[in-house]
């Protein structure tokens, strides 16, 4: 229900914090509506005409995204311009336009129709990742099909261009067009119903240092344009109607909030090394090569998690092995002598290639079925041209390999075996790589967990990808909402098990690494260093806060905070354990 103009009180509602800030101003709610497709069958001897008129909205859609690349290239900078490459590439993508001209000679329906359904199709694909970052990339889809119907329509779009004053914008979803329309003269925070924390609109506003909100439910229901709101962005809560004592506490957080920002910069320029003199390596978790900038800008040791299937999501074909040697390459050149870490192929089940249907067949339980390690062992020229390409990469910085997804040696003994012929190969064409190139395993599937230690005997290193062995071990889908509550990183199953692991490779004389949500978790951090963890890798913008967390704390405490969190049996306790210890040292002078 919405609120009562008349009704003053104050309301506090919780959302997830997606960019940090705090605004305090009138609320503009952005409605957008979606586009009503026409349903009519065309006449034989218009359909060369509907065909035209269909490239012609898609070229009229790039002029518009180009021009939006432009404006958002020039007011906020060339890495948020970046985003809109994906938009491009969706009107690029040749099978979603086949496929919706085939629609169109099949069926006679308008060319409207025919482009709705297929871009729909997409979309559901899309949507029902499991991978965050990649659900996102449903919205970019989404946006795409809604301007190109715009354009085969003849109709304007929404714009948040146009705000007269500044204002607090509470919107349902905002797209990534819409979010380019964001002026930081204007909008003070941007506060969404759902999305996440990897959307284009999140993006736009840290980059613009505004702070927002996701995942708020039903916001939009509840306030009408021009209420008065708080955003916080570090906590995720929207005060609505704000008392007086309430705005003065927050312009109090507000100033300590800033110093506390200058404090995380001043000390991402220092190393990360505890109080007691124990050096901590935090690394970098990318996605694609144009990320090597957030590597150096965030001061990294390097990459800890290579994510290489967003190679094959950008297209809708195979990248060919020198593809993908260049941009390995172009990695590991930029980042020498530091190490990066390349996870191959982590495609299929949760991730499947749109434009390649025939490769991944519908599974009732993707999250479990036919990905990773198992696609690649099945499809092993896929595979190979892989391996060939990072060991081709591996002469020009310091490449180390890891495989996703291992259950168990058996596994691991295929992966290599076919990792050395390609290292034959290789030699037979004269071509360099790193002979003494490193290799590990990911540990994210139980029974790989508690087979450390014959694991540790065939690899040169771990890296523990929490957020799969978490909902592995305690059977929580992370992405269900009924259920997310239950995910709980502290769960002591989950760190006996993570303890395990530790051990293992330790007593097997090799490193093991956290890439997973809990390595760049500031609460959960010393938790895990304190178990043994040899190096963290996170998005890079976490970085500065664990780092000036390391600075601030002696590993010998967190070896007894480890010791004792191992020793308590209720996740809830755990955590408050890990979060009074945080905030002891990052509230210390």
């Amino acid at each position: 229900m919405p609120l009562d103009s008349n009704d003053k009180t104050e309301v506090i509602l919780q959302g997830i914090p997606a960019s940090e800030g705090i605004a305090y101003g009138r609320v503009f709610v952005f409605i957008q509506s979606e586009v009503e497709v026409p349903h009519y069958q065309v006449e034989p001897e218009k359909h060369i005409d509907e065909v035209a008129r269909f490239d012609r909205a898609l070229v009229l859609t790039r002029q518009q995204i180009t021009g939006i690349q432009s404006e958002v290239e020039k007011n906020i900078g060339p890495e948020e311009a970046r985003i809109f490459d994906a938009h491009l590439m969706v009107l690029e993508d040749q099978a979603l336009i086949t496929e919706t001209i085939r629609e169109f000679e099949s069926t006679g329906l308008n060319v409207e129709t025919c482009f709705n359904k297929i871009s729909q199709r997409y979309i559901k694909a899309f949507a029902e990742i499991e991978d965050e970052y990649l659900r996102e990339r449903a919205s970019d889809i989404r946006d795409v099909a809604q301007r190109v119907l715009h354009n085969l329509l003849g109709q304007a779009d929404n714009s948040l261009s146009k705000l007269a004053d500044q204002r607090i914008v509470v919107a349902n979803d905002i797209s990534p067009s819409d979010s380019a329309g964001l002026d930081r003269s204007t909008a003070m925070a941007v506060v969404t119903d759902s999305g996440s924390k990897t959307s284009h609109a999140v993006i736009v506003a840290r980059s613009m240092k505004v702070p927002a909100i996701v995942g708020m439910r039903d916001l939009t229901k509840r306030v009408r344009k021009g209420d008065w709101a708080i955003v916080d962005g570090y906590d995720g809560a929207v005060i609505l109607n704000p008392s007086e004592s309430t705005l003065f506490r927050y312009g109090k957080i507000r100033e300590q909030k800033k110093s506390m920002e200058a404090r995380l910069l001043d000390a991402n320029r220092e190393p990360a090394v505890t109080l007691d003199g124990k050096k901590v390596s935090l690394m970098a978790n990318i996605e694609k090569v144009d990320e090597i900038k957030l590597v150096t800008d965030y001061n990294a040791d390097g990459v800890g998690l290579f994510r290489t299937e967003y190679l094959y999501l950008d297209t809708a074909r195979i990248p060919s092995e020198s593809e993908q040697t260049i941009a390995y390459q172009k990695v590991a050149a930029a980042l020498a002598p530091n190490p990066v870490i390349i996870r191959t192929l982590d495609l299929g089940g949760d991730k499947p290639m749109t434009g390649n249907p025939q490769l991944f067949p519908k599974e009732n339980n993707p999250f479990m079925g036919f990905r990773a390690i198992r696609f690649c062992l099945e499809h092993k020229d896929i595979f190979k041209d892989q391996l060939r390409a990072i060991l081709a990469a591996s002469a020009h910085g310091k490449i180390m390999l890891m495989y996703p997804m291992i259950s168990g040696a058996e596994e691991l003994a295929q992966a290599n075996a076919l990792l050395e012929e390609c290292k034959g190969e290789l030699r037979k064409r004269g071509t360099a790589f790193d002979e003494k190139m490193v290799v590990g395993t990911m540990i994210e599937i139980p029974s790989a967990a508690m087979t450390a230690d014959i694991l540790a005997e065939k690899c040169g290193f771990f890296s523990i990808g929490t957020n799969d062995l978490i909902q592995y071990l305690i059977a929580i889908d992370r992405v269900n909402d009924r259920i997310a509550h239950l995910y709980e990183p502290t769960h002591p199953a989950v760190l006996r098990t993570i303890k395990h692991v530790i051990d293992e490779a330790h007593r097997k004389g090799i490193k093991v690494g956290v890439c997973g949500e809990m390595g760049g978790d500031p609460v959960l951090a010393p938790l895990l260093l304190g178990m043994g963890i040899d190096s963290l890798s996170m998005t890079p913008p976490l970085i500065p806060t664990v780092r000036y967390l390391v600075r601030a704390m002696k590993m010998s405490d967190a070896k007894k905070l480890a010791t004792e969190a191992l020793k308590l049996s209720d996740p809830k306790e755990i955590h408050a354990l890990c979060l009074k210890f945080y905030r002891e040292r990052m509230t210390a002078e």
